[in-house]
């Protein structure tokens, strides 16, 4: 994983809305979108992050709000249309509330998409809709 270097994250504000790295053990290599609530003010540590996906572990049914390391955040990517992928293409998928890194692998006759991720050597037939460009965010550029 690349990841964002803290000049550029200054930029952030309450209300924006970025994706945050996974690097818990059987999530690395997804991104979870979140809504920036405040900054970490104590060492610079990050942002106070409210995801749109993950829910609270308390049973209340609220979304999940945590620090999120500054190493973790980047900016939400641009979206790219794609009418279709290539063979090998490095893709994100959307599956488990957040956005995974794989790459296709092929296609089935519906015309969905085989991709395998190379965290959990799972290979997931996905629909175009559920697909997008990966970008990877290195000193603050895509």
């Amino acid at each position: 994983m690349r990841t964002l270097h803290s000049s550029a994250m200054q930029g952030f504000r309450c209300g924006d809305i970025v994706e945050i790295a996974s690097t818990e053990e059987g999530f690395v290599g997804s991104y979870y979108e979140a809504m920036v609530l405040a900054p970490q003010l104590r060492a610079n540590r990050g942002y106070i992050v409210q995801y749109r996906t993950l829910i609270a572990d308390d049973l209340s049914g609220l979304p999940l709000k945590e620090v999120a390391p500054l190493a973790e955040i980047r900016p939400r990517p641009p979206k790219i249309a794609a009418a279709e992928f290539r063979l090998h293409d490095v893709v994100d998928a959307f599956d488990n509330d957040g956005w995974w890194v794989g790459r296709i692998t092929g296609r089935n006759s519906d015309g969905d998409y085989f991709v395998y991720f190379d965290t959990t050597g799972d290979e997931i037939a996905y629909p175009l809709n559920r697909i997008r460009v990966h970008r990877d965010w290195v000193n603050g550029k895509w």
